[in-house]
């Protein structure tokens, strides 16, 4: 079953924005700070790419890379969701074992796989490894740590709810992921934050112009505390 997807002119706008413009953006539409629903928090290392914007659909699995398990499932329940989504797609990978973060749970086989079925980037909320044969596979990386290895590799649960490094995600939530980290839009809510980004980069040019006008001075600073 294919992740439901929105207009893909929506996709595009957010593309031509930072994660912190669209943070701020979901603020002004919603109304209120939703942190845990909203960006990630430290620690999430872009390991891949620059400072270039990612856009993409989120596809949740969770994995287990060091214990094995008696229930595990087919690695192609979740190719398939990403072969069969014409759109482009962020893999959203979860170490739960136990103990988590020690063994990796992305490398570069995967992010050849994972890159021709569709995948534009990834979020792990574990270790990568092969990092710079990710970087050759051509998907954009994000993840908590790295590692060398890895023991019995299992897929335990995908398209379910997770949360990555403080963020919760669901399947199909939009994420918009640079050199900041990730930040998350509801497809639903993706038009009136497409148009406040536009409103909060006025809003932002229109300060950054003032405050490095040539000859600035105290007189200027008061002027723009009495208009606030």
């Amino acid at each position: 079953m294919p992740v439901p997807t929105i207009d893909p002119e929506l996709i595009g706008a957010l593309s031509g924005y930072d994660s912190a413009t669209v943070q701020n953006a979901g603020i002004l539409a919603r109304g209120h700070v939703d942190a845990a629903g909203d960006y990630s928090a430290p620690g999430l290392e872009r390991m891949v790419g620059g400072e270039e914007v990612v856009v993409g659909y989120a596809v949740t699995a969770e994995l287990t890379p060091v214990t094995e398990q008696s229930e595990t499932l087919d690695w192609n329940e979740y190719h398939d969701l990403l072969a069969y989504t014409d759109a482009p797609l962020i893999v959203v990978l979860k170490d739960v074992d136990n103990p988590s973060r020690r063994g990796a749970i992305i490398g570069d086989g995967m992010a050849y796989r994972f890159t021709a079925l569709g995948a534009v980037g990834a979020v792990v909320d574990g270790n990568a490894r092969d990092v710079p044969g990710i970087k050759k596979a051509g998907l954009q990386l994000w993840a908590t740590g790295r590692v060398p290895g890895h023991g019995p590799f299992n897929l335990v649960h995908h398209s379910s709810d997770v949360e990555i490094n403080g963020l919760r995600i669901s399947q199909g939530d939009i994420l918009v992921c640079d050199g900041d980290g990730v930040t998350r839009v509801e497809p639903a809510a993706a038009a009136e934050v497409v148009k406040a980004c536009a409103e909060v980069r006025k809003r932002e040019s229109k300060l950054h112009q003032f405050f490095s006008t040539p000859g600035f001075s105290t007189a200027d600073y008061e002027s723009w505390k009495q208009d606030r």
